[in-house]
């Protein structure tokens, strides 16, 4: 190899390694990850998954069940896995389909699908397991609706907990006390002008939505989703209007837009939502990466809700969430933890605002920080305003790295640029903004950035 080859593969390497360093989504590349459900269970991400067996799948083969979990949405462990062999089924089987957990009363139910037929149980002490059949039979058994009893998904509030089932037609049922039998029969979730990957135009009534449902609850109103297809009400057992899908054409960054599945980038995404720190995600399926989608991988979106309750439209790149490139403009809305503040909409996307005296933003896994001397905010508030903005390392009590007092002091619509200089960085660091405020106003941050 000439010395002019070696040269070109070398550059090619650290740009790959540069780029790579900075990359999160998929959340654990190449072992097929997907039917993603994360819970948080004791200040710790747990995603509870199916397991696409290999890359060179031509059709679903799936042998088991497997949880991993993370402290920051970015270093995952796997932890547990699930042989259908340990279950009602009780020998090997290559429909592993998807999954949801619930905690009740010191047990983890986690619930699983037999295929696209039936969904069965197994309870744990911990979030890990080990885990037992407690029934010796499916819990949802294929007779029960007319639909299929499979990719279930678990909503609990107010300490009640319901099972939500389905493909095409959707059903509902409130779970026992017990967590392993139903309160009620199942009803039907009626959804108006349903749409989905095989019926995007509204005229496929044979299938309207998709498999997969899931339900959250955000801001007193209740989600249906399937996939990455949403529908709204006031009420959890419906009826839902539909609204939207999260993922548009234009959410997609280079590289992360093909290749998609046979109906295109809205089919297969199996998505769910969560809450942690005062954020909330989107994670989901994707095979951009891998090519082949029966070798699925898992990716995480942040979600941020407008003012008339519909989701934005969320980024599907390979940065992820909870992870922050030094060398960009980092949005203060993406932020892993926060306290006393609110995001709001505006004309180009989102902001966040204080909404209490003390108020703080921390910014995990910031990377390429060496040699950064100076942190400017992009901030906006009323005259007059008086702020502190103080810069610590891994905790709100942590060491002092910058320090600054905003004033306000001309009206203005526009946002103003606030540099703060800093103590010496590590490459990457735990970042937390500490705002207080010295007079009877808010502040708006748009977003941050380093520089040297």
């Amino acid at each position: 190899m000439s010395n002019e080859i070696h040269f070109k593969v070398l550059i090619f390497m650290l740009l790959f390694c540069s780029l790579n360093s900075f990359a999160q989504n998929p959340i654990v590349p190449n072992k097929g990850l997907n039917d993603p459900h994360i819970h948080i269970f004791n200040d710790t991400a747990y995603v509870y998954a199916s397991h696409d067996k290999s890359i060179k799948n031509k059709k679903f083969i799936m042998e088991d069940w497997w949880v991993w979990s993370s402290p920051d949405l970015v270093n995952w462990t796997k932890r547990s896995v699930l042989n259908p062999k340990d279950t009602y089924i009780g020998k090997d089987f290559t429909r592993c389909w998807a999954t949801d957990v619930a905690y009740r009363n010191g047990k983890y139910y986690w619930y699983f699908s037999e295929g696209n037929q039936q969904t069965g149980v197994v309870v744990g002490d911990t979030p890990v397991g080990p885990w037992k059949d407690p029934l010796g039979k499916p819990l949802l058994t294929s007779e029960l609706t007319p639909t299929d009893e499979y990719d279930m998904a678990i909503f609990e509030e107010n300490g009640e907990h319901y099972i939500i089932f389905g493909v095409w037609d959707y059903y509902i049922a409130k779970l026992n006390y017990d967590m392993i039998s139903l309160a009620e029969k199942p009803r039907k979730i009626i959804i108006n002008n349903p749409r989905g990957p095989y019926n995007q135009d509204g005229k496929n009534l044979e299938k309207p939505t998709d498999d997969k449902p899931f339900v959250h609850k955000y801001n007193g109103k209740y989600y249906l989703s399937w996939g990455c297809f949403y529908a709204m009400s006031d009420n959890l057992y419906g009826p839902y209007n539909y609204k939207d899908s999260v993922i548009k054409q234009e959410s997609f960054a280079e590289g992360y837009d093909a290749p998609t599945w046979p109906n295109g980038f809205l089919q297969g995404r199996h998505g769910s939502f969560f809450e942690w720190n005062n954020q909330w995600y989107y994670t989901y399926c994707d095979i951009s990466q891998t090519g082949n989608r029966y070798f699925r991988d898992t990716f995480i979106s942040y979600v941020h809700y407008k003012e008339n309750g519909e989701m934005a439209m969320i980024r599907v790149d390979g940065v992820g969430v909870a992870n922050y490139n030094a060398n960009k403009k980092i949005e203060a809305e993406d932020y892993f933890k926060a306290e006393g503040i609110e995001k709001k909409e505006t004309d180009s996307g989102f902001v966040i605002q204080t909404n209490a005296n003390k108020s703080y933003l921390n910014f995990t896994n910031v990377k390429g920080l060496a040699k950064k001397t100076e942190l400017t905010l992009k901030v906006l508030g009323n005259k007059g305003a008086k702020f502190t903005v103080k810069v610590l390392r891994n905790a709100l009590k942590g060491e002092l790295i910058g320090f600054k007092t905003i004033t306000i002091k001309e009206k203005t619509d526009d946002f103003s640029d606030i540099t703060i200089s800093l103590k010496k960085l590590n490459s990457k660091e735990n970042i937390y903004l500490s705002i207080e405020q010295l007079s009877n106003n808010q502040l708006q941050i748009d977003s941050f950035s380093f520089s040297k």
